[in-house]
């Protein structure tokens, strides 16, 4: 079995695109296709996601055929835990190389790709100057905000104040100072540590529904701020924890997404108004409420959220017949 893949990183958080090695995935919808891999071929995942060829906190993608009419190409998002609905970091990148690859009619000054992501159509459009590719920004599902001002008890650290937001993907969001926190000068290991307890929290003691379909329905992780939500020509910070206690490097493309649809709930950022959020690691995105919309019975938005992706490598990975740890292992 060998497997080759292309290596990419938006904000320093890494995507590992799938070239081939995959067998055929069965005709279906994006969920079912989803579910398929899930179900058939997760040790693939592993193999690629996993050491001793990735590490903890790696991130891929899987093209397969769209189902949607008008899109160009489809997408599976994987990681640590398993498979997620939307990942705007993988779109930015996507759209480069969709547009680098031939995927889509190279156009000057920009170039729609249309991707099919298992939250529903995503529109990237890609800069592009002398040919080549360059910044991406993307138009994603409507995003909502599905649960306001909550608070909840959390062991070790009090009373916390947290919203719960759609961005292609669910997301709490909370205030780090409410742990205790502060950008630039605690560790990451205690921002993961504070967001994976509201996470797992929130997981067990809130039902979350989506008007579309009930597999999109699940927490996907929670996202620290530092509080600077109404509009400013400030850079606000966040870290998004996400999956099985993974940490995004850049600032996340669909937890920017959630953010602006709360702050946008909430007043705090006007439609046309650009903000620019930035990592942990200090990569920026740029973010605005492009319009407005309705999910089921939400008012939403659409946000458009831009940052710019490099390439990183091209390797073909094997695993030998006897290699039991070049199955995938993790240490946690």
């Amino acid at each position: 079995m060998t497997l080759t893949v292309t290596d990419m990183h938006t904000g320093g958080e890494p995507l590992r695109i799938v070239t081939s090695g995959y067998p055929d995935i069965p005709k279906g919808t994006i969920l079912e296709k989803r579910a398929y891999v899930r179900d058939h071929l997760d040790h693939l995942r592993k193999i690629l996601m996993f050491e001793p060829r990735g590490h903890y906190d790696m991130y891929g993608a899987l093209l397969v055929e769209p189902d949607l009419p008008g899109a160009d190409l489809a997408v599976l998002f994987m990681h640590n835990e398993g498979y997620s609905t939307m990942c705007g970091h993988a779109i930015v990148a996507l759209g480069r190389y969709a547009v680098d690859e031939g995927l889509v009619t190279k156009q000057e000054p920009i170039t729609i790709v249309n991707i099919e992501a298992p939250c529903g159509l995503v529109v990237a459009s890609v800069e592009v100057r002398d040919g080549k590719a360059g910044g991406v920004s993307f138009e994603s599902v409507p995003a909502f905000l599905f649960a306001r001002d909550q608070t909840i008890e959390l062991p070790g650290y009090g009373t916390i104040g947290f919203d719960v937001a759609y961005g292609g993907a669910f997301y709490a969001l909370a205030d780090c100072h409410q742990f205790g926190l502060e950008f630039g000068r605690d560790r990451v290991r205690d921002f993961v540590d504070a967001a994976t307890a509201l996470t797992d929290r929130l997981k067990a003691e809130l039902p979350l529904s989506h008007p579309d379909h009930a597999d999109l329905a699940f927490l996907y992780g929670t996202i620290l701020t530092d509080g600077r939500d109404a509009f400013s020509g400030e850079v606000t910070k966040n870290v998004c924890v996400f999956a099985e206690a993974e940490v995004d490097r850049s600032p996340t493309g669909s937890g920017v997404t959630a953010r602006l649809a709360a702050m946008f709930a909430k007043g705090e950022i006007a439609a046309g108004q650009t903000r620019t959020f930035e990592s942990i690691a200090g990569s920026r995105f740029s973010g605005a409420v492009a319009a407005t919309a309705k999910a089921g019975r939400h008012n939403a938005i659409i946000a458009r959220v831009g940052g710019r992706a490099y390439y990183s490598g091209r390797s073909e990975f094997i695993v030998e017949p006897d290699d039991e740890l070049g199955r995938g292992f993790l240490l946690h």
